[in-house]
């Protein structure tokens, strides 16, 4: 599996001592409330259970990650003080797009990150993660855009992993806005030929996603009584980028082991080398990075195993009413009007049915109001999208208009980002909110 315990134990402690700033008071000897090893109060729908325990070894892996935040690209963040963040973004997309060389006086922690980046694991073939990415770019193109609203609203479904949004002023409707497209923008660009490559627009897309969460865990770290370590871990830790980083690799994994298959096909093994080397690229620990079916239906359910389930209503309801509500695209056209208005339609029927279990008295419980024309309109549309995505496998697998189909899947896509709009990946920290036991305390804001 990789690196040992007694090794992942290690570079926790070493938060401490190479950035007092930020972790100087975190107490590493602690077991945060977020864990629990009890199914029963844990966040692992019941669904679940089916697949198995998942290893021993395993959920005291997901124990020790959850103390971890992102040292290399944390330790860039915290010269926010020094350089200000506007320079330290400049500084990252240069030595993204040119090298580290080309950015006059860059700092060793910039240089640190930039080369454990580009460290290739040995596990990695590029070949495979360029299939992978070709493989994905027709559900970037076709069924993403439908999608990713409702499976954004997913992640606000427990207060221990959704408080550090909630805190960075997620829950305005231009702000909420602003991160399913920057979410979107992430997810999309990667799949373009070539983008996760050294010099590639999702290798880069990748360094400033981390650059944000480390900005975050700054902000919120070095402000005494800011943040609760011992209920709520540390900021984004490790073990929370994965539910987003890896859904469609455990989706396909649980599909697999209930029909009974453990080995992925050709394809499949592509889709996910894309996504372990995404992910990779992002900061994920690669023994978090399974690579068999089981072992990847094992950590996910390790991780939402070991999370206490926890609904807020001022966290966790208040960020999914004001991501239902944020108007997604670029500007009040007629047919943007039209398409916000299906697809926030769309949203919620794939919120309550995939991720609420159809339930609809949790979903008024949280202030969402799904009526029988929302289902009558999603049960129209979902079979184009589904007979669309069939024409499109095929045109990709025929001799003669596969490369036709990949270019048009590819001119969808550079379409896609321009409506997502420009991802800035940044964090403002003049716009955090105070915990709830801050304001409870009467402490001041970060900022």
């Amino acid at each position: 599996m990789g690196n040992s315990l007694d090794h992942v134990y290690e570079r926790i402690a070493y938060q401490q001592a190479a950035l007092p700033v930020m972790y100087g008071d975190v107490d590493f000897e602690i077991t945060p409330e977020r864990f629990t090893s009890d199914l029963s109060q844990s966040s692992l729908p019941s669904s679940q259970l089916k697949h198995g325990q998942p290893p021993e070894e395993m959920i005291e892996r997901v124990r020790a990650y959850s103390m971890l935040g992102d040292v290399t690209a944390d330790a860039y963040a915290a010269l926010m003080p020094e350089y200000g963040f506007k320079r330290l973004i400049d500084m990252l997309q240069l030595a993204c797009d040119q090298g580290v060389e080309a950015v006059p006086d860059a700092p060793p922690e910039l240089v640190s990150l930039i080369r454990e980046m580009e460290v290739k694991p040995d596990w990695l073939d590029m070949d495979l993660v360029r299939k992978g990415a070709r493989l994905n770019r027709l559900p970037a193109a076709v069924t993403a855009p439908w999608m990713i609203r409702g499976a954004f609203l997913a992640t606000f479904l427990n207060k221990y992993a959704a408080l550090p949004m909630a805190m960075t002023g997620t829950l305005g409707h231009t702000t909420s806005a602003k991160r399913v497209n920057e979410t979107a923008t992430f997810f999309t660009v990667t799949t373009l030929d070539g983008a996760l490559d050294r010099y590639g627009e999702g290798f880069k897309a990748a360094a400033m996603v981390r650059m944000m969460h480390s900005m975050v865990r700054f902000n919120v770290l070095r402000h005494k009584g800011a943040w609760d370590v011992p209920v709520y871990g540390i900021p984004i830790p490790q073990v929370d980028q994965m539910p987003a980083g890896l859904i469609d690799v455990f989706l396909l994994a649980y599909a697999m082991i209930d029909a009974g298959r453990t080995e992925f096909t050709a394809d499949e093994r592509a889709r996910v080398e894309f996504s372990r080397y995404r992910c990779y690229l992002l900061g994920l620990p690669e023994d978090l990075l399974m690579d068999t079916p089981q072992g990847i239906v094992d950590i996910m359910n390790a991780r939402n195993g070991t999370l206490r389930k926890g609904f807020d209503d001022e966290t966790c309801g208040a960020l999914i009413r004001a991501t239902l509500a944020a108007y997604l695209p670029p500007d009040k056209s007629l047919g943007n009007r039209m398409f916000d208005a299906v697809e926030r339609r769309i949203a919620r029927v794939i919120f309550v049915q995939h991720f609420l279990g159809g339930d609809q008295r949790a979903s008024r419980d949280m202030g969402i109001e799904i009526k029988w024309s929302d289902y009558a309109l999603a049960a129209l549309l979902m079979p184009t999208i589904a007979a669309k995505t069939a024409i499109y496998r095929q045109a990709l697998k025929s001799p003669v208009l596969g490369k036709w189909a990949d270019d048009r899947l590819t001119r969808r896509i550079h379409k896609l980002l321009h409506r997502y709009g420009h991802a800035e990946f940044k964090s403002d920290a003049s716009a955090y909110k105070p915990t709830m036991q801050q304001r409870a305390d009467g402490q001041a804001q970060p900022g």
